[in-house]
């Protein structure tokens, strides 16, 4: 029997025919080339994920506010125990408060400058031969922005003391456009408490590219004055005394927000301890010191009140009085319990109140 060959109606049917033999081939013949892409697996390196809006930013730390209001009113009180009572108290408490704090947060910024340095360089502008000035420098901003001055939601270049360089590369972008980008994200973040608005700001600090060398302590000086913002007699919220735990940096804003409500109180009843303790220690000296006469008596109380560490040199720039004067009335303090001394050295001695 004879095989018929296929009938083809016209001249489009050898077209369609010979087009899907000719694709079909090729692809066998096509064997050593590998497979789609989809069929392959993905061995490329993540790339660059998109920065969040700032909407996106703000929201999570308005849902961390929430999940810590209860901690947060906590915090809060305690924050407006202490501005009350600073206001009542004398100016002199903000000055060693800050002091205080100050040297606390450069220990955590890596300076480490101990609270006797810190005092003869605030009062004398005395250094050791071997001590950093840059590092002096960086802590003495932190006591006159602790203890007044503009806020930093107004002008924070002037609040950081930071201009722009004469000989800035051209594509550098200008130190007052980052600030200005801060202090923005800062103003949307309005409707926060401002306790949850200083912990926003400072962990939101090096993604605005402020930061430098200094930059934890320029965050944190700044943060504890936004949390006070609303104040009348404290001028900052302590943050470091006690320890620095709130301001690590890891985890999800309501972790870091859980850390700084932790950290914040600490610190705050470790500043309310301090006062009960110069405000004790004042009332014991005037008593004690009541028969001495003469105008450095009391004055050496006040610096003693103002100040954690003293040494003769610095008592009597602040006194006015004579190096003899101080120095007996320091000799007649000691003596009768009210200071001792701390360095145990017989020079560049220093004294502090007893508890």
């Amino acid at each position: 029997m004879k095989t018929q060959a296929p009938a083809f109606n016209d001249e489009s049917d050898y077209l369609v025919f010979d087009a899907e033999e000719v694709e079909q081939s090729s692809e066998d013949d096509l064997w050593f080339l590998p497979g789609p892409m989809e069929e392959e697996p993905d061995y490329l390196p993540p790339g660059p994920r998109a920065e969040p809006r700032e909407a996106e930013v703000l929201d999570d730390w308005r849902k961390a506010e929430a999940g810590h209001a209860a901690r947060l009113a906590r915090v809060a009180g305690r924050v407006g125990a202490l501005d009350d009572r600073l206001k009542r108290g004398p100016e002199g408490w903000r000055h060693r408060l800050a002091l205080i704090e100050a040297a606390d947060l450069s220990w955590f910024a890596g300076d480490r400058i101990g609270p006797d340095r810190l005092a003869l360089w605030i009062s004398m502008h005395l250094s050791g031969v071997q001590e950093d000035t840059a590092a002096l420098a960086r802590v003495g901003w932190a006591v006159r922005r602790l203890t007044g001055g503009r806020g930093p939601e107004t002008d924070l270049s002037a609040f950081l003391d930071r201009r722009d360089p004469e000989n800035m590369a051209d594509e550098a972008e200008p130190f007052a456009d980052r600030a200005e980008g801060w202090t923005g994200v800062m103003a949307q973040a309005a409707d926060l408490h401002p306790i949850t608005r200083a912990c926003a700001g400072y962990h939101l600090w090096s993604l605005a590219g402020l930061g430098q060398q200094g930059d934890q302590m320029e965050a944190a000086v700044t943060a504890a004055r936004i949390a006070v913002s609303e104040g009348k007699g404290a001028v900052f919220a302590p943050l470091a005394m006690g320890g620095a735990g709130g301001l690590r940096a890891a985890g999800s804003p309501a972790d870091r927000l859980a850390r700084w409500l932790d950290g914040m109180e600490i610190a705050c009843l470790n500043a309310m301890r301090h006062l009960d303790d110069i405000e004790a220690w004042s009332a014991r000296a005037e008593t004690m010191m009541t028969p001495l006469s003469g105008r450095t008596p009391p004055a050496l109380r006040t610096v003693m009140t103002e100040w954690p560490l003293v040494s003769a040199p610095m008592a009597e720039t602040m006194t006015g009085t004579s190096r003899a004067a101080v120095q007996r009335n320091l000799a007649w303090m000691e003596t009768h319990g009210l200071i001792r001394e701390v360095t145990g050295q017989q020079r560049y001695r220093m004294w502090r109140p007893t508890s």
